[in-house]
């Protein structure tokens, strides 16, 4: 283990090992032991009661952050030309078709979200190896390949983020940024762990929400309750 820094110690200290701490206790004290220079994200990371091997039981969904994710999400929008209007007027920061698939195919993914729409999807079959990876890959269930391209836009402008769980049965999602007042932070995570219950596959059996934590970029992560 390599040393740890003068700021990580301070922060460690005002961290009580033993304790779960309820949303408002974490969503304040995550202030308090960020110690990065630049506007550092909040994450949140809940470990599911799931088995993600099997198929009914793969929690992925959408929540929109009732506060969004305080980051500038550069949309890419994959559109037949009789859409570029509407998505370049709902934010889109880069709208075509034929010239960004090409520019992906040699290598270019400065997006944090592409939005298409049914009748491109077959052209984005050979992008999968490169946008797959990256979770960049449009998805009819996460509301990102529809034919209302403005509106899946926009949401994504105001705080919609997708999340799926990974292997290990953790959903990782962003909550906001530690500049965020502490009710705006809880009220972002409490939005995403509603979305969580509420997909709760039937097969699920014995405790579905094992554990909760609350971290910022390279700070200590804070324990959560569960009780919801």
């Amino acid at each position: 283990m390599g040393k740890i820094s003068k700021n990580r110690k301070v922060s460690e200290s005002k961290i009580d090992k033993t304790k779960l701490y309820s949303l408002d206790e974490a969503s304040t004290l995550i202030k308090e032991i960020s110690t990065t220079k630049f506007d550092a994200s909040v994450d949140l990371a809940v470990r599911l009661g799931v088995d993600p091997k099997k198929a009914n039981e793969m929690v992925r969904g959408v929540v929109s952050l009732p506060n969004g994710t305080g980051k500038n999400m550069k949309v890419l929008a994959l559109v037949s030309p009789d859409k570029e209007e509407e998505a370049k007027s709902a934010g889109a920061d880069f709208v075509g078709l034929d010239e960004f698939i090409e520019k992906i195919k040699s290598g270019w993914t400065d997006v944090d979200v592409i939005v298409t729409m049914p009748s491109v999807m077959g052209k984005l079959g050979p992008l999968g190896r490169i946008l797959g990876p990256r979770g960049l890959m449009p998805n009819p269930k996460t509301g990102t390949v529809t034919m209302d391209v403005g509106k899946a836009v926009s949401d994504v402008k105001a705080g919609k983020i997708d999340f799926k769980v990974d292997k290990t049965g953790i959903v990782h999602a962003p909550i906001g940024k530690v500049s965020f007042s502490p009710d705006k932070i809880s009220g972002n995570a409490n939005e995403l762990i509603q979305t969580l219950i509420k997909l709760k596959p039937t097969s699920s059996k014995g405790t579905y929400i094992k554990s909760i934590f609350m971290s910022s970029t390279m700070s200590p992560s804070l324990a959560i309750e569960t009780k919801f």
